[in-house]
């Protein structure tokens, strides 16, 4: 059931469509519920620069390393997640200018990829980002980037919102992967488009002759441009999903794989497996326009 709305989603074909009008005035109901949500809610204000990475859609579409990309040009500065896939609830600091302080479990992976990439940062993750903010201040951030933060209404922020090279479905959830209607784009200060204002750059380490594709993000099939010719299988799991090192042996065994290609969000959960790894990494190339946008909004705060 999962991979048929993510179809639907990001690659329909003639049959979701049925799907999607039955659905639409669901879809209607929860656009209209959000737009409202949006207007009517009452903002938060901070003292410190507060800048938000997100998207419309769900799923992926590079928000994880454009913010890594984004955070390294500033010192002291605090990433704010809810940490995704975790299986801790509340307030939990991930690492601390740059000391991990607790596992992947605790943090979700992609708080984890971000702890990890960057050496003078601090991480938290809180589903209350409003709480995360003001710990974060009292702990000495200068500036903090919001993971994700789109639909945090209740922030005062300077809005980033990715846009994918395409997207064949623009409906709200449930009918359509968006968390809004696709016009509430305008409310953000920056809009960029994949391919237009920031680029993929894959490149690969400890390639073997035979690998076994295993992943764990949301739309999986978008890795499938980028992937070289010796790949004799492919797993997907649910996003976030955590991998069992025994199961995985024994689909290596099953496909005949020399090693496993993950991507640096799933590899960050395989820190003690003694299995070998090729690794996917990935990086943009973004519009030195940004970063002058960005330093632009940061010393007029």
């Amino acid at each position: 059931m999962t991979q048929f709305f993510e179809t639907m989603f990001f690659s329909p074909r003639w049959y979701h469509y049925v799907v999607m009008i039955l659905l639409f005035p669901l879809s209607l109901v929860y656009g209209v519920s959000m737009f409202l949500r949006r207007v009517f809610t009452p903002k938060n204000h901070f003292s410190i620069p507060i800048v938000s990475v997100g998207n419309l859609q769900v799923g992926g579409s590079g928000k994880t390393p454009f913010l890594i990309a984004l955070a390294s040009k500033y010192d002291d500065a605090t990433i704010i997640s809810r940490g995704y896939g975790r299986e801790s609830i509340g307030l939990v600091e991930v690492s601390y200018k740059g000391k991990v302080l607790v596992d992947v479990k605790k943090s979700g992976d992609e708080p984890m990829l971000i702890a990890q990439s960057l050496p003078n940062a601090s991480v938290i993750v809180s589903e209350n980002r409003t709480i995360a903010i003001e710990n974060a201040m009292r702990e000495g951030a200068k500036i903090i980037f919001l993971d994700d933060g789109f639909n945090r209404v209740e922030i005062e922020k300077y809005e980033i919102l990715l846009e994918p090279m395409c997207m064949p479905n623009t409906l709200p959830f449930p009918a359509g992967p968006l968390r809004e209607f696709a016009w509430t784009k305008k409310y953000a200060d920056l809009v960029l488009k994949e391919d237009r204002d920031f680029k993929r750059v894959v490149s690969f380490e400890n390639l073997s002759e035979k690998m076994l594709l295993v992943t764990a993000i949301s739309n999986p099939a978008r890795l499938d441009v980028f992937l070289p010719e010796n790949i004799v299988g492919k797993i997907y799991f649910d996003d976030h999903a955590y991998f069992d090192e025994g199961s995985l042996k024994e689909k290596m065994k099953k496909y005949g794989a020399d090693t496993l290609l993950v991507t640096q969000k799933d590899i960050v959960k395989m820190k003690h497996f003694q299995l070998p790894l090729s690794l996917m990494k990935l990086k943009l190339e973004i519009s030195g326009k940004v970063f002058t946008e960005v330093n632009h909004y940061i010393e007029m705060h």
